[in-house]
């Protein structure tokens, strides 16, 4: 082990170039939707065991149940649809025969790169036991961004999964205050970790 910046990069890399392995063979470079949250579970329990602390369990488990979480809705959503997302889809036939390493740089390595600078504040060494007062605020930020998230999550499948919506805008809801509210709910309990995380850095 050298150190949790290092390992956990060398972690990010190698399990982004299994995706690729995986997306290689299936034709299907969205599997990397599924894998983004479960990436963030792998580098949090890493951490957890070669570099534990008191604490290091309470990131670990809260990462997990956000991670986990939303490789399920994604996953599911892959299911029922039986295909490449669209937008994965129109990049492979944009990028024609340079599509294998596109999507490797500009899909696989991209994301591994943005996955380790959001992961950061898990890497972070402990300062001192227990919990301060603003960590306690930073454990109810992260449960309020996941609450969003995945009612947002909630909110659009329901709506997509009546045939009279079809090819309507979703615009009730949490998606009349936003555009994007999952996304807006992820961006939030990620700050909400980095409050809890803040001391250890």
């Amino acid at each position: 082990m050298f150190s949790p910046y290092l390992d956990s990069a060398l972690l990010i890399f190698l399990y982004m170039n299994l995706l690729f392995l995986l997306a290689l063979w299936k034709r299907d470079n969205s599997i990397v939707d599924v894998g983004w949250g479960l990436g963030f579970v792998l580098v949090a329990w890493w951490i957890h065991l070669y570099y534990p602390h008191p604490l290091s369990w309470l990131p670990a488990v809260l990462v997990s149940i956000w991670g986990l979480r939303l490789a399920g809705h994604i996953g599911r959503r892959k299911d029922r649809e039986k295909k490449e997302d669209w937008r994965y889809a129109k990049w492979r036939e944009e990028w024609g025969k340079w599509v294998v390493p596109r999507s490797y740089l500009q899909v696989f390595l991209l994301q591994g790169f943005f996955m380790w600078i959001v992961a950061l504040p898990l890497m972070q060494r402990p300062a001192e036991a227990g919990l301060a007062w603003y960590q306690w605020i930073g454990i109810a930020v992260w449960l309020l961004g996941f609450l969003w998230e995945a009612i947002a999550d909630w909110q659009l499948a329901r709506f997509k999964s009546r045939p009279e919506k079809k090819g309507q805008l979703m615009m009730g809801g949490l998606w009349r205050l936003s555009r994007h509210p999952n996304y807006f709910g992820e961006i939030v309990l990620w700050w909400g970790l980095w409050l809890l995380m803040l001391p250890y850095g």
